[in-house]
């Protein structure tokens, strides 16, 4: 009889691992089973440039039906595991909740966003986790940038101009630097502002940004900011942004229309509603081999990997280090998962997972980045061409590689699109005020 194989979160990972290991299994081996609420997995990395319009939003989304053929995706939200019954509890998008049973379970549902209790966090701020929060960001940087043209206001203008990242991490940074890069090319068309108008503020909390890599890239990532004057302030928090009016722990305190949230993740909240041994912050606790562990004894038939595990990392001198939430650690950590359920099914002997840092690549706008691969550091043009790379390689399937390689050709001898389109994210509005009855003159206009 097949195997059942049930895989919780269509993400990168789950992408990843269904997808090689439906590769290797013989015909009648094993069915695989992919659970998420959405059929589509975003390419995280590419979620800055995404926003930026370096490449098209499109582009950074892989269809988990068109690449998972050999794979049954099933709709729906994980709402608990149940391990000593060996059962996965689903809601479909639409009708009655429903189990899905299994015999090997991977459970790999990434993380969500870290908000904290803050004074009006809920109310003004954005995360920067999904496609969608991208173009949104993108719509209102340029909004932003009308805004503050077409008024005679200084303090409207300033407020307008004024643009918040909390959270100094490799997403925060990306963020501020892609889209601070697309609002200075967009500033030659606006001959109202100039480039000093614009305030650019990234809060980290720690005394140091980009905790994925090592000091010495983040150091040098942060003066390269403060040399196109991004305001890095480090060992600040935000205290309240209430009405947009942003207090730091540090005493400032300025108006802002855009503020993003970047302040890392968290693992997924369904890990709560199962049995599995979890840690203290709510990780699926593992051993080197990526299989869940209870009572230092491996869990027959579960595996994790991920944000939502806590794996050792054997590559560290400290025997207590965990591998951090990283693309490259989820990426090398799926094709392990795969090779081990393999060898599992078929008697064999899991492997551990053991990756080794060589370095880390950033993009800090177009044709702008900086690199630290083998303790070699570089900055600028190909340090950017480093980094998309590196990403070409990684990025599933060869009809992404094609349309983000077009893209990016394109920019090199097209100037980059700076068209906000705002109407997406409330489309019915237009033809609510015909249908009442309300002059749509305005919106015309």
């Amino acid at each position: 009889m097949a195997q059942r194989i049930v895989v919780v979160g269509g993400g990168q990972l789950g992408l990843e691992f269904a997808h090689r290991i439906t590769r290797k299994l013989h015909p009648g081996e094993a069915q695989v089973t992919v659970v998420d609420p959405r059929s589509n997995m975003t390419y995280q990395s590419f979620l800055a440039e995404a926003a930026a319009g370096s490449i098209e939003p499109r582009h950074a989304v892989i269809s988990l039906r068109r690449v998972l053929r050999r794979c049954r995706i099933v709709g729906g939200t994980v709402t608990g595991i149940s391990h000593a019954d060996r059962m996965v509890h689903v809601q479909p998008l639409i009708g009655p909740p429903r189990d899905l049973p299994y015999d090997q379970l991977v459970v790999c549902p990434g993380g969500v966003t870290r908000a904290l209790p803050i004074p009006g966090l809920a109310e003004q701020a954005v995360g920067f986790q999904s496609i969608g929060e991208a173009i949104w960001l993108r719509n209102r940087v340029l909004e932003r940038l009308d805004v503050a043209a077409a008024t005679t206001d200084h303090a409207v203008r300033d407020r307008a101009l004024t643009f918040v990242f909390v959270g100094g991490g490799y997403a925060g940074v990306e963020a501020i630097a892609e889209l601070e890069d697309m609002a200075r090319d967009a500033t030659r068309y606006y001959p109202e502002l100039t480039l000093a108008q614009m305030r650019w503020v990234l809060v980290e909390a720690a005394d140091r940004i980009m905790p994925e890599v090592d000091l010495d890239l983040a150091d040098y990532t942060a003066r390269e900011l403060g040399m196109r004057g991004l305001d890095v302030r480090l060992s600040c928090q935000l205290q309240s942004c209430v009405d947009g009016h942003v207090v730091l722990s540090d005493g400032a305190e300025f108006d802002a229309d855009t503020i993003v949230w970047t302040a890392g993740v968290r693992p997924s909240p369904m890990l709560r509603e199962t049995d599995l041994p979890l840690d203290e912050r709510g990780r699926v606790v593992c051993n080197a081999r990526l299989q869940a562990v209870s009572d230092g004894l491996p869990l027959p038939g579960v595996w994790s990997a991920g944000d939502a595990a806590a794996v050792p990392d054997l590559t560290s001198p400290d025997p207590t280090a965990l591998c951090g939430p990283t693309a490259q650690h989820a990426v090398r950590q799926a094709h392990t998962l795969a090779r081990n359920v393999l060898a599992t099914l078929r008697g064999g002997v899991p492997q551990e997972y053991r990756h080794a840092y060589v370095g880390s690549v950033a993009s800090l706008g177009l044709h702008k980045g900086v690199a630290q691969v083998y303790g070699v550091r570089v900055r600028g043009w190909p340090a950017w061409f480093m980094h998309r790379s590196y990403h070409m390689t990684r990025i599933p399937t060869v009809n992404r590689k094609v349309r983000v390689i077009a893209d990016w050709t394109l920019s090199l001898v097209l100037k980059r699109e700076t068209v906000a389109l705002g109407e997406l994210h409330e489309p019915r509005q237009r033809f609510a005020r015909a249908a009442a009855g309300k002059s749509t003159a305005a919106a015309d206009s």
